[in-house]
């Protein structure tokens, strides 16, 4: 009978981390029309379950029996975060990627797109960074724990591929933000940051400060753009290795346009001052996005200037409860 062909084609996607900035992005996409008849979508938050724990995840997986899943959760902070708590990173990180891609085989689940980030790559590497040089050197130092656990999900999708034929797969995306962004000034990542510091710059009539000198270079990919490349991911890429979701190369936006465009976004109109005894970090970290052009070679991005004003609209209607 159709019912009984219905729930045989029925697809449960279960989306980890689903209420962080990427999450809440992908929801957005599913919402307005991507999501399709036979599908169910879970967005899941840390208070449901704890993902460091196998017996929750099991009991979560046993429960949902998704047949596909988003793995985005993780445990991330900003740079001295990071740099105290390397141990910690490693573990835990460890711990959540293990027991998700464990559960998913062992209930079944015949597709996952884990979450990467560009920070796992070689800290001494060649430019544009592709796909190919995720294991070739140690990454950068202050992160190390975090940067060796994430790697360490490709190592799981290639035994899961070669000793089970599981389409476990990851996506490495460059610098992602939109709405639902970790707002914190002094954890955020730069265009939150800077979202904030404007925000509060033009409500007590003060000048915009801006760490370092604004030279360095950054791919910037808008959450919304992210969104509905995973789920194209999700859909079309059969392949283990990791795939980079980035803008194009010549779309490198230094950290001086990207504070032009917020202030932009704002009509703030006071002063901006760049302090330079600040640290820059490195200058570029340019990804090629050719493998993903390749597949997918009609993708439009979002300008970045629109991206940046669609943020701050977002950030000063929800200023309130933005998590800051």
């Amino acid at each position: 009978s159709l019912s009984s062909f219905r729930m045989a084609d029925r697809e449960v996607v279960l989306v980890t981390g689903g209420t962080g900035l990427v999450g809440k992005a992908i929801q957005e996409v599913v919402e307005s029309g991507e999501k399709r008849e036979n599908e169910e979508w879970h967005f899941l938050s840390s208070k449901e379950c704890d993902l460091s724990s196998l017996e929750d995840t099991r009991a979560l997986f046993q429960r949902l029996k998704p047949t596909k899943v988003i793995h985005l959760a993780a445990m991330v902070g900003g740079l001295f975060h990071n740099m105290a708590n390397n141990l910690a990173f490693f573990r835990v990180n460890m711990a959540i990627n293990d027991n998700v891609l464990q559960c998913a085989h062992e209930t079944g689940v015949d597709k996952v797109v884990s979450c990467l980030s560009t920070c796992i790559f070689p800290d001494k590497t060649t430019y544009p960074i592709d796909e190919t040089m995720v294991h070739n050197g140690p990454p950068h130092d202050s992160n190390f724990g975090y940067s060796y656990a994430k790697r360490m999900i490709d190592t799981l999708n290639r035994g899961y591929s070669s000793e089970h034929g599981r389409k476990y797969t990851s996506v490495i995306p460059c610098n992602v933000f939109g709405a639902n962004d970790n707002y914190n000034l002094q954890s955020g990542h730069v265009i939150p940051a800077l979202i904030h510091k404007c925000y509060i710059a033009k409500r007590d009539g003060t000048p915009l400060q801006v760490f370092g000198s604004g030279k360095p270079l950054r791919q910037f990919i808008y959450s919304l753009d992210l969104a509905k490349l995973f789920i194209w991911t999700l859909r079309n890429y059969e392949e283990t290795s990791p795939l980079i979701l980035s803008v194009d190369e010549e779309h490198d936006v230094s950290i001086s346009d990207a504070v032009n465009a917020v202030v932009e976004a704002f009509g703030f109109e006071g002063e901006v001052v760049y302090d330079s005894s600040k640290a820059d970090g490195q200058y570029k970290k340019t990804a090629s996005n050719d493998k993903l052009r390749g597949l997918h070679s009609s993708f439009e991005f979002t300008p970045f200037n629109e991206a940046v004003k669609r943020s701050v609209e977002w950030f000063e209607k929800n200023y309130e409860i933005a998590r800051k």
